[in-house]
């Protein structure tokens, strides 16, 4: 055991003298006769990595702590310091909005917008301050003085808010009250216990006046300034004349003026009597080609012009100048009257189924029915509004019957032989523009500003037929066919509709004629007595001619210089028209 020991001991010391000559070559053994010794080359498995990047990454992320951030990116990689969220932007500004703030970062089309977690209550309580005593506490300020505005206000008023009362205005309304009490209590004694509980009694108001339920007596009556009367004197008179309605139109004196050689022939005939030899040449018309006579009187624009009924040997005119002429058309070709009984302009003349009378409407809201022969006003009739159109039923046993379309959505209809108003058509949205009347005078169409039409039941003010598009233009001139199955209506869309005058008054989708502008302008629509021609003036003082059948443009005549308002074809004569227009002729063409 002692032999195995012993040579144990002498392997682990061998065993340990390679290892210390490796840790130290430079150290020799004590043996002579050791080998000289050898160095060996460390060597890696590893393979050989540049290093580089990862030191310019190292040093980026060093320097990222220290420069400010960028406004642009979504995700920060690290804890920013205050500092570093708050430092100002570097670089030029954004080269496309005014404040330099990207499209990107915007919420807001004034900038960035951040929401602030406040209380509304304490918004406006700064709010109001800063408007009342012009300062304001300053939300964003992280230390020293918080406030904005007015130093001095701040001062002054000790930084109160408009929500907080200082103690001596407390004061104040403490007194107030009490006083009020006091008050309150005096009078209860006077009062009687009964009366103070009864709610009918006076008693019982003037000691509950301040609840908001209790009546309007706080005491007598002040007295009203100058002012205050003036201007009740004045709501009562405007008052007072919306409820008189009787002579609400201009009091004008009438006269008349005739023109001729003589008011009866020497067979004692009139000089409004037709032609006894009048009559259709044949039933043919034709559209007519050159001027054939110029009527020149009127100052002002001619607003409307009529033929005198069934023979046409008259015109009567309507002028913006305040006075309604009636010119020969057969021999002299002069004037004949002036009717002059109107402060403003004519905007509307009718004559009655024989001639003998007409009807003339004007814009200074009377009606005046006239004697066509004398000029003597026959009678006067207003509603206290202007009437846009006038119409006369047709049927002989009802020419005593009056139709008003008015600036104020009515239609008025008159009884002439007792002077009063009947029946009224109020169902319009707006001013009323035209009367026709259809069906054999049992029915009648109006039209209206609020671009709609309207079939009433003449004498029952109930609209039987409602016609209104979403395209619709109102339509100021309506003209009815000769064989009465046909309605044309100027449409201010520049074009002329044609509606039927069956039960259902439809529109006819094939008949549409354009080709003119009339926008804004009332111009007259009519047809030639045979229907086989639709006419019409424009702004341009042009009179168009259409053919029935065809829809088609058949001639165009420069008649006016400016609007060419009106344009009526001559009953018998069947090539002949005459037009009006606003540079105040009156034009008779062949």
């Amino acid at each position: 055991m002692d032999l195995l020991r012993a040579y144990s001991d002498q392997n682990d010391e061998e065993s340990n003298e390679p290892e210390q000559q490796n840790l130290n070559p430079s150290s020799t053994t004590s043996s002579p006769d050791a080998s000289p010794p050898r160095l060996l080359p460390a060597k890696s498995a590893a393979p050989n990595v540049d290093d580089t990047m990862l030191a310019l990454t190292v040093a980026d992320g060093q320097r990222s702590l220290s420069r400010p951030i960028d406004p642009t990116q979504h995700i920060v990689g690290f804890n920013p310091t205050y500092d570093q969220l708050w430092a100002p932007i570097y670089g030029p500004s954004h080269p496309y909005a005014k404040d330099g703030i990207a499209q990107g970062m915007r919420n807001h089309k004034l900038g960035f917008v951040e929401d602030a977690s406040i209380e509304p209550f304490v918004f406006d309580e700064q709010y109001n301050t800063f408007h009342k005593y012009g300062y304001a506490a300053d939300p964003s300020a992280s230390a020293g003085y918080n406030y904005v505005g007015d130093f001095e206000a701040l001062q002054k008023n000790d930084a109160v808010s408009v929500y907080n009362i200082p103690q001596h205005e407390q004061k104040k309304r403490k007194i107030e009250k009490r006083k009020e009490l006091e008050e309150d209590e005096g009078v209860d004694d006077d009062m009687d216990p009964e009366e103070v509980q009864n709610p009918a009694s006076d008693v019982w108001l003037m000691k509950n006046k301040k609840s908001p339920w209790a009546g309007k007596k706080d005491g007598p009556p002040t007295e009203l300034t100058e002012e205050q009367k003036k201007y009740a004197e004045e709501y009562a008179k405007k008052k007072g004349e919306e409820r008189g309605g009787g002579d609400k139109g201009e009091v004008v004196v009438e006269k008349t003026t005739f023109h001729g050689k003589e008011e009866r022939d020497y067979q004692g005939r009139s000089w409004i009597a037709p032609p006894r030899d009048a009559k259709a040449s044949n039933d043919h018309c034709y559209i007519p080609k050159r001027l054939v006579h110029t009527w020149s009187g009127h100052t002002k624009g001619v607003s409307a012009i009529r033929f005198f009924p069934n023979y046409g040997h008259l015109i009567l005119s309507a002028g913006m100048d305040t006075k309604v002429k009636i010119w020969d058309v057969f021999n002299t070709g002069k004037c004949m009257r002036t009717y002059m009984g109107h402060s403003k302009a004519v905007r509307d003349i009718c004559f009655n189924n024989d001639g003998s009378k007409f009807l003339t409407a004007s814009y200074d809201k009377n009606i005046k029915y006239w004697d066509t022969e004398t000029g003597q006003v026959i009678s006067t009739f207003s509603t206290g509004k202007v009437p846009y159109v006038v119409k006369l039923n047709p049927d002989e046993d009802k020419q005593n019957v009056l139709l008003a379309g008015m600036s104020d959505k009515k239609i008025v209809q008159w009884d002439m032989n007792e002077g009063k108003i009947n029946q009224e058509y109020d169902q319009h949205l707006g001013a009323v523009n035209t009367i026709t009347f259809v069906d054999n005078n049992r029915r009648f169409v109006t039209s209206s500003d609020d671009k709609s039409l309207r079939v009433w039941e003449f004498g029952i003010p109930v609209v039987i037929k409602y016609i209104s598009e979403p395209h619709m233009h109102s339509m100021p001139s309506i003209s009815l066919h000769p064989n009465s199955n046909w309605l044309a209506a100027q449409s201010m869309d520049n074009q002329i509709l044609i509606y039927s005058t069956r039960e259902k008054f439809q529109l006819n989708k094939k008949k549409r004629f354009a080709g003119h502008v009339v926008a804004g302008y009332a111009c007259q629509v009519n047809f030639s007595p045979d229907g086989r021609f639709v006419m019409s003036g424009d702004g341009e003082g042009r009179c168009w001619f259409w053919d029935w059948k065809t829809c088609k443009v058949f001639r165009t005549l420069k008649c006016h210089e400016g609007v060419c308002i009106g344009a009526a074809w001559h009953p018998l004569e069947q090539s002949k028209v005459a037009t009006c227009g606003w540079d105040g002729l009156i034009k008779y063409w062949d």
